[in-house]
């Protein structure tokens, strides 16, 4: 159980992360309405406010550097994994990257894949 919530945390991990990067409005399909994220602590729930959040963002091009991931299973009834990422963000035309932390929190869906419900991102200064 442990190795597949680990296997499932980073695939989705890499994912989201590329998505990101390369083509940020397909993030979308990651998303349901009832989903929700906390960006530097402004809240925004539904797929719809959370890709507009994320598309509109004040730079366009950017390249994720990922340190850790953590993954724990949420609930063994409800099949949920908690992922938790650190790294660094490089932005076009910066010369020093930014350090972030985001966590994830993963559900199934029927079909047998997971969407994001929770999510929650903050830029680490200091």
């Amino acid at each position: 159980m442990e190795e597949q919530v680990e296997m499932v945390g980073r695939a989705f991990v890499e994912h989201y992360y590329h998505l990101f990067d390369t083509h940020r409005s397909s993030l979308s399909s990651l998303y349901q309405q009832s989903s929700m994220l906390t960006f530097e602590g402004q809240r925004v729930h539904g797929v719809d406010h959370i890709c507009f959040k994320l598309n509109h963002l004040p730079f366009d091009k950017c390249h994720h550097l990922i340190s850790t991931i953590d993954t724990q299973p949420s609930s063994s009834s409800a099949g949920g994994i908690v992922v938790f990422v650190s790294g660094s963000i490089r932005l076009a035309g910066e010369e020093h990257p930014l350090r972030f932390s985001q966590m994830f929190h993963l559900m199934p869906t029927l079909q047998g894949s997971f969407y994001v419900q929770n999510d929650i991102f903050r830029l680490n200064y200091g």
